[in-house]
């Protein structure tokens, strides 16, 4: 009758193994790819790294073991993304895009595209396979695709057009924020493309997914430069009547490309939580570093004046509550079929947030030095303030997603607390999607 919160020897080896790659590997790459004016070559200059990592089992270790994936649980992938996160969460999400890309496939895929994709992404010899997630797009008026399950037909919600045109899908339109430029801007090898493959439908019945692979023709890709998450690759993705084959339409996804979509960010709502709980833990470390070994003026260390402990003893906290709701979601991934619409959403919200407010409250206790480059404050909040808004930003799918639930009438508002599964279905999407 015990809730057991210790980790077991295996799962201890790999937080060792994962921390040691992070330090010693991935670390001394990271200043200088971050500062790089160029963000496709910043990206680019972590490649041996993603390479030791691939080799490592580590990036491809979410895939299912019977495709050569490492088959590591939610609770697992958890504990070694932190390690990974607290030095740098952009080429974290890196190795999260392998699983938001390529999990789809395993989940709405043939048995045939599990075979064809997953065998590839995991027997790579390069070590340089890369999985993408594409389904963001620009936006604009009407454009963009927070609210991806709007029960309008276009040009509401999603834009990007598949028209079947005998053996193959004709790709039209733009995304924009995908994991899917490559290494070389001409795309990865292959990841989950979320399109529209009826017009005349809504959000909850309209949506499909393709695999979109590399070099695809009528594809080109444009790296965008951004002020977080540097080491992460994203680009606009523009579709000019480009193909896709037939056989590259998951079945499972048909007509439901907003599952895909809630199911996804749900998956990794646990890993973007994890990763805010990195970037307190980082900026925690050396907070209470800083407080130990600077008087500010005063006789002794500001870790004895009042306020600097009580502020530190409350970021400590929070690090923790973080950290095992990030757990307990991952866990309840596990043991409902990597379903946790609810938990996961949740998670994600709350812990980015409380997180990010860490990252500040030990700049404070630092006080202006923080402000320094070679102090590293000022790009852990730049990553910080990446989490809440990115991986289906909390202030547009996730909330909604924990909103629609709760407002159904069936709901058991304490089902998360005894562990019961929570069903999400169509009749949960698109709330509050139309104004008035």
């Amino acid at each position: 009758m015990t809730i057991n919160f210790t980790m077991s020897d295996e799962q201890k080896k790999l937080q060792y193994d994962v921390r040691a790659f992070s330090e010693n590997v991935l670390k001394p790459v990271v200043a200088e790819a971050d500062a790089e004016p160029d963000p496709l070559k910043g990206f680019q200059m972590t490649k041996p790294a993603y390479v030791e990592a691939y080799k490592a089992g580590i990036a491809m270790c979410m895939l299912p073991k019977e495709y050569g994936g490492g088959g590591v649980s939610c609770v697992d992938l958890v504990i070694a993304a932190e390690e990974i996160c607290v030095v740098d969460p952009g080429f974290a999400c890196t190795v999260l895009c392998n699983g938001l890309g390529l999990m789809p496939v395993a989940w709405y895929g043939s048995d045939e595209q599990k075979e064809r994709f997953l065998t590839a992404a995991t027997s790579d010899p390069t070590g340089t396979y890369l999985g993408g997630w594409t389904a963001s797009e620009p936006p604009g008026n009407p454009s963009g695709t927070a609210n991806f399950d709007i029960q309008l037909p276009r040009p509401a919600g999603v834009g990007l057009t598949a028209t079947l045109d005998g053996d193959a899908y004709v790709i039209n339109g733009r995304k924009y924020w995908p994991s899917s430029a490559g290494w070389d801007e001409r795309g990865v090898n292959a990841g989950t493309l979320i399109v529209r493959t009826d017009s005349e439908k809504g959000g909850t019945e309209g949506l499909s997914a393709l695999i979109l692979e590399r070099d695809t023709p009528g594809v080109t890709y444009k790296h965008l430069d951004k002020d977080g998450h540097r080491l992460a690759s994203n680009a606009e993705i523009t579709f000019d009547n480009a193909r896709i084959p037939v056989e590259n339409l998951m079945p499972g996804a048909v007509g439901n490309g907003d599952f895909v979509i809630n199911r996804n960010f749900a998956w990794s709502g646990p890993v973007a939580a994890i990763a805010a709980v990195g970037m307190a833990r980082a900026a925690y470390e050396m907070a209470l570093d800083f407080a130990k070994g600077n008087t500010g003026g005063a006789l002794k260390p500001i870790i004895g004046f009042q306020n600097v402990g009580y502020v530190l003893g409350d970021v400590a906290s929070k690090i923790e509550m973080g950290r095992y709701f990030s757990w307990r979601a991952a866990d309840y991934l596990d043991k409902h079929d990597q379903h946790a619409e609810l938990v996961g959403a949740m998670n994600k919200i709350q812990v980015t947030e409380m997180m990010f407010d860490c990252v500040f409250k030990c700049m404070q206790i630092v006080g202006v030095n923080s402000l320094e480059k070679k102090n590293g404050f000022g790009k852990i909040l730049r990553e910080a303030s990446v989490l809440p808004i990115y991986d289906g930003g909390n202030m547009g799918m996730q909330r909604r997603r924990v909103h629609g639930i709760l407002a159904d009438p069936m709901f058991n508002p304490r089902a998360i607390m005894e562990d019961d599964y929570v069903e999400f279905g169509k009749h949960h999407e698109s709330i509050g999607t139309i104004a008035g």
